[in-house]
């Protein structure tokens, strides 16, 4: 395994990040045990997950399973880097960013306190390494987010904050304030980044390499459409995730599904399985810590390890940067 700082701290963290939504909804809680023993065995350290994963009855539940094995012993809380988010509505059954009650969502001082408290017990922990804001809220200043960060800092609840979903502005607004106020600020972004998606390259990363964060992409198989996605359409093989979302969407515009064609034709030549090579693809890029890989199954998981492995010569990546070109940096990406 390979490791790396996490943005501009002295965390050392993997350089793949065990994401963990599957966990409860998709894979039960034994089946998640083995995948994080896997993980923890291969030299994954950094586990990624949020209080809202689960299922629509129970949207803890992910926590509880990762609780659950920490509670089995083995030095296992103390060999992992725990990452978890909060923003949405915890109300059972209730959409995620619609609240059943004022103050059971976003970043106030109040519903920080409440989620960390509630998360600590569901992931049967003391303490939180990386507690992540989920997304944006436009009506709390950070004056106060920070204010309620330091205080569970303070009490050793959590270690360092990082962000998920934020614009650059916000990235920015974020870490002037805490600077302003002797603070860190934000140490990392979880984005939307792959391949098929990078408008992150534009302003997201870029900010977020000015202000020392490390980028932590999601979805980077962009919900399956890198995975082989007409590969397994033509077999018959395609799983939920691949017959639906984004990869669903992209399959049925015909301009992305002949890139996805040139793309899988591409790898075939080369004898190169298409997931790998697109986590192997993030690896290269600036700025990045790790991409988040969620697995369902040891399979998925072995997958992913291998793309650590491989070394994508400069031919292949300007081929790939052909097939799927970035937007350019910002502003000219717009404005020129």
């Amino acid at each position: 395994m390979k490791y790396t700082q996490l943005g501009r701290t002295g965390l050392q963290v993997s350089r793949l990040v065990l994401g963990t939504m599957n966990f409860g909804s998709e894979t039960d809680e034994a089946g998640s045990h083995v995948l994080m023993d896997a993980a923890l065995d291969a030299g994954i350290n950094f586990f990624d997950t949020a209080n809202i994963y689960g299922v629509a009855e129970d949207k803890g539940l992910t926590e509880k399973i990762l609780g659950s094995w920490f509670g089995r012993g083995g030095d296992r809380r103390d060999k992992v880097v725990l990452a978890t988010k909060m923003y949405g509505d915890m109300t059972p059954g209730k959409p995620w960013s619609s609240a059943a009650w004022p103050n059971h969502d976003r970043l106030s001082a109040l519903n920080i306190r409440r989620s960390v408290e509630a998360s600590l017990q569901r992931l049967n922990t003391d303490y939180i390494d990386v507690y992540q804001f989920h997304h944006v809220d436009r009506a709390t200043p950070f004056e106060e987010i920070w204010q309620a960060i330091d205080v569970l800092i303070t009490q050793g609840k959590i270690l360092y904050a990082g962000s998920s979903n934020f614009p650059g502005y916000k990235i920015a607004q974020a870490n002037e304030v805490a600077d302003r106020t002797g603070r860190l600020g934000l140490v990392s972004e979880q984005c939307l980044y792959n391949l098929a998606e990078r408008r992150a390259e534009m302003e997201v990363i870029p900010a977020a390499q000015e202000y020392g964060l490390g980028v932590i992409p999601w979805s980077p198989l962009h919900q399956g459409l890198l995975g082989g996605a007409l590969r397994k359409e033509r077999e018959g093989t395609g799983s939920r995730t691949t017959k639906s979302g984004r990869s669903a969407a992209g399959l049925a515009d015909p301009a992305v599904r002949a890139k996805v064609q040139a793309y899988e034709d591409l790898l075939a030549k080369h004898d190169l399985d298409p997931g790998e090579v697109a986590l192997a693809w993030l690896l290269t890029r600036p700025g990045v810590t790790g991409p988040i890989v969620g697995p369902r199954t040891p399979a998925h998981l072995e997958s992913a390890l291998r793309a650590l492995e491989l070394e994508l010569s400069e031919e292949l990546l300007g081929a790939l940067d052909e097939i799927f070109p970035g937007p350019g940096s910002a502003p000219e990406a717009f404005a020129w």
